[in-house]
C-alpha cells in the first residue's frame, strides 16, 4: 500500500493478471467444453457401415475403449476410455456382442452397452426333431460358437452336467435367442432346463391311473405321441391308443420307433422285414415302452400324453388328410385300412 493508500502499482500489476489468467481458463474451459459437446453430439466415423464387437466378462473400460477402435470406430481410444471415466457410467458396461451403423455417436455408443442392447440371433428346434437334427441346426446357428462340434453325445451329455443321461428328447422345441458368439453348450444347457421343468409340471398334474411309472416313461410316450400325430386336434385320441395299449399289455406297434431303431439304415422306405428284426425300438418284436424318448415331444404332446382322451380305442389309421381314423377292434380298423390306405 502506498503512503496515500492506494494500492501498490506491482500488486495492481499481479491482480489483473490473475484476473486475465482466470479470464483464460474460464475460455478454454467453455472452448472444451463446446468441443466435447460438438465430439459427443457427433457421428463417428467408421471403417465400413457396420462395426461388431464382442465385450468379454471382466474387460476394462480401457480395453473396451481400444477394442472398439480395433474393430473399425475411427477416433482416438483414449477420447472414448475419457468419455466412458467423464460420464460415470464406466463400471456400467454390460458384456455381450454389439453392432453399430453409420451415425453412431461417442453418447449413442456408450448408452448402447450401459443398456445391454445386443445384437441377438436365434435358433429354432422344432417338435419331432431327433438329437441328430438338433445337432445339425446348431451348426449351422449363425455366430454360435460351436463348443460341442467334436463331442460325442456322452461326452456332450457329461458338459451339461447330465453324465449317462440319453440326449434324445431331452431338449425343449422352442425359439432360442442367444448372443453372438455365445457357446451352442449354453443354448443347450436352456434347452435341457426348459424341457426339464415342462416335464415336471407335466407329470405332476398327471391324470390319474396312467399306466407310467414316472415322468421318464411320459417322456418317452410323449415323444411318440409327437410323431405319430399329423393333426394337432388328434393327439390326446393318439395318446389314449397308446395308453390303451400299456393297460392291457398289448405291444404298441407304432413305425416311429422302428425307424428310429433302424438309425442311418433307414432308407425311406419300412419293409416288413424290417418290422420283424428285433431292435431295442421295436414295438412290434417288444412289448411297452422302448428304452429312451425317439424325438423332442412338444408342449402338446406332453400336456396330450399326460391327459389323454378317455376312449377305449386300440387302432387308428391315416386317413390321407392329416387326421387318423380310429378304431376299438381289429375289425373296424382293417375296414378303415381298407377305406383310406387301399381305397378299397
Amino acid at each position: 500500500m502506498s503512503r496515500h493508500g492506494r494500492p501498490h502499482p506491482s500488486r495492481r500489476w499481479r491482480s489483473s493478471l490473475l484476473l486475465r489468467l482466470l479470464a483464460l481458463l474460464l475460455l478454454a474451459a467453455l472452448s472444451l467444453g463446446a468441443a466435447l459437446a460438438w465430439w459427443l453430439s457427433r457421428p463417428l466415423d467408421l471403417a465400413t457401415p457396420s462395426v461388431e464387437l464382442s465385450v468379454e466378462p471382466g474387460q476394462t473400460p480401457r480395453e473396451v475403449a481400444q477394442a472398439w477402435v480395433q474393430a473399425g470406430v475411427q477416433t482416438r481410444a483414449s477420447w472414448l476410455y475419457y468419455w466412458f471415466r467423464f460420464s460415470g457410467d464406466a463400471r456400467k458396461l454390460r458384456a455381450g456382442s454389439y453392432e453399430v451403423h453409420t451415425g453412431v455417436t461417442p453418447i449413442s455408443l456408450l448408452d448402447k452397452m450401459v443398456r445391454g442392447e445386443e445384437v441377438l440371433e436365434q435358433l429354432r428346434l422344432i417338435e419331432g426333431w431327433t438329437f441328430a437334427q438338433v445337432r445339425q441346426a446348431l451348426a449351422l446357428a449363425p455366430a454360435l460358437k460351436p463348443s460341442t462340434a467334436g463331442m460325442s453325445e456322452a461326452e456332450l451329455m457329461a458338459a451339461l452336467g447330465r453324465p449317462g443321461q440319453h440326449p434324445e428328447g431331452r431338449f425343449f422345441p422352442d425359439t432360442y435367442t442367444y448372443s453372438r458368439g455365445v457357446s451352442d453348450l449354453t443354448v443347450l444347457k436352456r434347452a435341457h432346463a426348459a424341457m426339464q421343468r415342462r416335464l415336471d409340471a407335466a407329470w405332476a398334474q398327471r391324470s390319474a391311473d396312467l399306466p407310467l411309472k414316472n415322468a421318464e416313461e411320459a417322456l418317452i410316450l410323449a415323444s411318440i405321441v409327437e410323431k405319430e400325430t399329423g393333426a394337432a386336434a388328434d393327439r390326446p385320441l393318439v395318446a389314449s391308443v397308446f395308453v390303451n395299449r400299456l393297460r392291457i399289455g398289448m405291444p404298441l406297434q407304432t413305425d416311429p420307433t422302428v425307424i428310429y431303431g433302424m438309425g442311418s439304415s433307414f432308407d425311406g422306405n419300412l419293409r416288413k422285414r424290417d418290422l420283424q428284426t428285433d431292435t431295442p425300438y421295436n414295438t412290434y418284436t417288444r412289448r411297452g415302452l422302448p428304452p429312451t424318448p425317439i424325438a423332442m415331444p412338444g408342449q402338446a404332446a406332453l400336456q396330450a400324453t399326460l391327459h389323454p382322451a378317455r376312449t377305449r380305442a386300440l387302432y387308428f389309421v391315416a386317413r390321407g388328410d392329416g387326421s387318423s381314423q380310429f378304431s376299438e377292434d381289429l375289425a373296424a380298423h382293417n375296414a378303415a385300412v381298407n377305406k383310406y390306405q387301399r381305397k378299397q
